[in-house]
């Protein structure tokens, strides 16, 4: 299976100092005496983008050179993808995809799009450094059709996906009865996808931060586990 979109990464200058303040977070090679656990999946869903945006870089407030950003509560997103020795992978494309602050995907066949913010970009993507660290401006994401607040996640590694999930916002009731995130039995792995939307230091605006830390493994997914990426033409068997 082959990702056969092109490799274009924009970075903002401003974008390229991430929020995390203690680099010692990044060193992480040798540091894990035991192998970590992989960061579990979950499906893709029927909004992945069927046609990207013009914009893929990793501030989604702002769409190419505009200056009206979007609405919603401001949010910085970063971690670090690692492997399972606890190294930190480089080159690899984290990409993110969410509804915007009204629900609302950028795919053509998402629900209430005339409700659309139209200063989200709703899609970007980051390529990760030497110490493994990517970062996204966007917004919280709400709840919306009976599913949790989640944020979409794919990792892509020598051009194969590697591992497709999801970030859900701690202290959200619908957790509890959310289908994608209730299908990991265990709480561990659960916990590893629910994280807190702590508000940033130092802002006076109310913004907020999320650090997911990913954990990968060397094994492409098999697009059968997702039907709906499987039928997407922007991937084939390779």
């Amino acid at each position: 299976m082959k990702y056969n979109n092109p490799s274009i990464f924009q970075r903002r200058d401003f974008l390229q100092r991430l929020c995390i303040g203690t680099s010692a977070l990044w060193t992480v090679q040798g540091a894990f005496a035991e192998a970590l656990t992989l960061t579990p999946h979950q499906t893709e869903g029927p909004l992945y983008p069927d046609k990207l945006p013009l914009d893929t870089d990793n501030d989604l407030l702002i769409i190419n050179e505009g200056i009206t950003p979007a609405v919603g509560e401001v949010t910085h997103v970063q971690g670090r993808i690692l492997d399972k020795s606890g190294s930190p992978v480089r080159n690899a494309v984290v990409e993110l995809w969410q509804v915007d602050s009204q629900g609302v995907y950028i795919h053509s066949q998402t629900a209430r799009r005339g409700n659309q913010d139209k200063n989200f970009q709703g899609f970007g993507r980051f390529l990760t450094g030497s110490s493994g660290e990517y970062y996204f401006r966007t917004v919280k994401p709400p709840a919306y059709g009976g599913r949790a607040r989640h944020i979409h996640f794919a990792i892509l590694r020598n051009n194969q996906r590697v591992l497709t999930t999801q970030l859900y916002v701690k202290g959200d009731p619908l957790i509890q009865r959310d289908g994608p995130i209730r299908s990991i039995r265990d709480p561990k792995l659960r916990a590893m996808l629910i994280k807190d939307f702590a508000p940033l230091k130092g802002s006076k605006t109310g913004e907020l931060i999320v650090n997911f830390d990913i954990v990968v493994g060397v094994t492409p997914e098999d697009p059968k586990e997702d039907p709906i990426r499987f039928r997407n033409p922007k991937y084939k068997k390779g």
